[in-house]
Formats: structure tokens, C-alpha cells, sequence
């Protein structure tokens, strides 16, 4: 049986099988559901191209949301990259782009993955599918990205939370992040330890971020933070895949993030009660 509680034993398996994480968090799906691998293989195959459609579709269709605070945008940062005058840099900015445009499908209601939740699923679909458009990776490659996206998604939620109404953002955007930016190292070629190094970045970073959503709608400023823990993924993926180590490991941060974010007043723990959803501004819309 294959199963891990926590990072350092899954780290254990990768390193006593000389297998990647994609390959550990797949053998335990199999494992534990009793399905053949073809079938676990075919799950994450629809769930990927859920994830396409929902990063490509408002390119060309503008998604005006259900409480209409954001729609457009995705077009918006494409025609931007197409005219070059993009300042990420070709994967980021697409990234980014497609991570905008998977939050319009979502808050109109459309069909998205929850990676790890509605409110983060711009996120993993948005870097992952950027490299693959730079690297050239196929279907094949992207699949296993996900199923290593799981593994870091499964032990946030076994160990710590994905809930801003528990932890604030820094649980869903920085859970997401860090899911993406651990599996975007073994698509590059990176060790189990450097994934979890880079994810391990990404909560270091984000630690502390508030779950203050407009009007209580995930919509604004949700759109814009998928964006920033994009950026943010793909810079823990270019530390870890340079060689830096992390001095705190994944489990520690996921215990750290926890624990944090139990400490944050409730007023910014997806009650609409502070933050960007108590400013002026943000009161006017609200009501508009």
C-alpha cells in the first residue's frame, strides 16, 4: 500500500523507489481507490481539460461575473502579451493571464477544478499550462504536473487547511501556489526535495495573506491574487531549481501556515468584515 501522512514521508518513498512525486501520488490514488491506473490516469486527463477550457474560453469570450466585479480582464492581459509590450516575460505573463481567466469562469458559474479550491483554481491550470505552451510538454507530462500538484493539495488539507474562512488566503492562494510551483520543479527537472523546497518557498512568502473578499464574493480581489501566486510559484520554482535549500521545510510551514492563520482576526477570514472589502471602494461596489 502506498500512502504518505506528511512531506518527509513521502520524500522517504520518492527516495526508496527512486521515483518522481507524480509517480508516489499515483500508485497511492490506485492504491486506495482500487481502480486500475488507466482509469486514475483518464480522471486526471478530464480534470486538465476542464482546466484548458476554463484558461482559454474567456480569451476569446469575455465572462462577466455573477455579482459583476470582474470580467474582461483575461482578453484584456492577452491582447496586452500579443502586442509585446508584456513586462513578465512571455511565461509569466501568460500565466498569469490564464490564471485571471479560469476566476471569470468561475464566478459566472462555470465549470473549473477546484485546485485546491474555487477561489485559488487559477493557479495550478494557469502555470502549468504555460510551461507546457514554452516547454512544449505534452498532455502526458501535464497529467503527471497535476498528480504532483495533488500530493502537495492532499497534505495541506490532511495537515493544515485550504479554507480562507480557516487560515485566511494564504491557505487557498498559497496552498495553490505552492501545489503549482512544487509541481512546476519536477517538470523542469527538479529533485522531490527541490519541489518541496519550492513549496515550502511559496508559503514563506505568502505567509499571513487575509481572505478579504469583496462583498463576500469570490470575485474581487481573488481575480488578482490567483495572478500573484502564480508569480509567486514560479519564483519559488526558479530558487528551488537553482540549488538554494530551504531552511524550514514544507511540513513546518504547513504547521506554521495553520497555526497563523487561526490567528487571524475573523474580520479577514472571508467574512467581507476588513481589508479590501471594508475600504471605501470596496463598500461602493458592494452595493452597486
Amino acid at each position: 500500500m502506498t500512502d504518505f501522512k506528511n512531506a518527509e514521508e513521502l520524500l522517504t518513498l520518492c527516495q526508496s523507489r527512486n521515483q518522481p512525486i507524480s509517480e508516489i501520488m499515483k500508485r497511492r490514488e490506485c492504491d486506495l481507490s482500487e481502480v486500475p491506473m488507466p482509469q486514475v490516469h483518464d480522471r486526471m486527463a478530464k480534470a486538465l481539460e476542464i482546466m484548458r477550457q476554463a484558461a482559454f474560453t474567456p480569451l476569446q469570450t469575455p465572462i462577466r461575473s455573477m455579482g459583476g466585479l470582474i470580467g474582461g480582464q483575461a482578453q484584456m492581459l492577452n491582447a496586452h502579451l500579443e502586442s509585446g509590450q508584456a513586462v513578465c516575460g512571455s511565461i509569466l505573463s501568460r500565466a498569469i493571464t490564464y490564471a485571471m481567466a479560469v476566476l471569470e469562469v468561475n464566478s459566472s458559474m462555470g465549470v473549473i477544478v477546484a485546485a485546491p479550491t474555487a477561489g485559488s483554481s487559477g493557479i495550478v491550470p494557469g502555470l502549468l499550462l504555460s510551461l507546457g505552451e514554452a516547454y512544449s510538454f505534452s498532455d502526458g507530462q501535464l497529467i503527471d504536473g497535476l498528480f504532483h500538484a495533488g500530493a502537495i493539495g492532499y497534505l495541506a488539507m490532511r495537515n493544515a487547511t485550504v479554507a480562507g474562512a480557516v487560515g485566511g488566503c494564504q491557505a487557498e492562494v498559497g496552498v495553490a501556489a505552492a501545489m503549482a510551483a512544487s509541481a512546476s520543479v519536477e517538470l523542469l527537472g527538479g529533485t522531490p526535495r527541490q519541489s518541496l523546497d519550492a513549496a515550502s518557498t511559496v508559503l514563506i512568502n505568502m505567509l499571513g495573506l487575509v481572505c478579504d473578499p469583496v462583498g463576500g464574493l469570490v470575485e474581487y480581489p481573488c481575480q488578482n491574487r490567483n495572478a500573484a501566486g502564480v508569480a509567486n510559484a514560479l519564483a519559488a520554482a526558479e530558487i528551488a531549481l537553482s540549488g538554494i535549500r530551504q531552511m524550514i521545510s514544507f511540513d513546518e510551514m504547513l504547521d506554521t501556515m495553520y497555526h497563523v492563520g487561526k490567528r487571524i482576526p475573523y474580520e479577514l477570514r472571508e467574512t467581507a468584515l476588513g481589508g479590501c472589502a471594508a475600504t471605501p471602494s470596496g463598500c461602493k461596489f458592494c452595493h452597486s
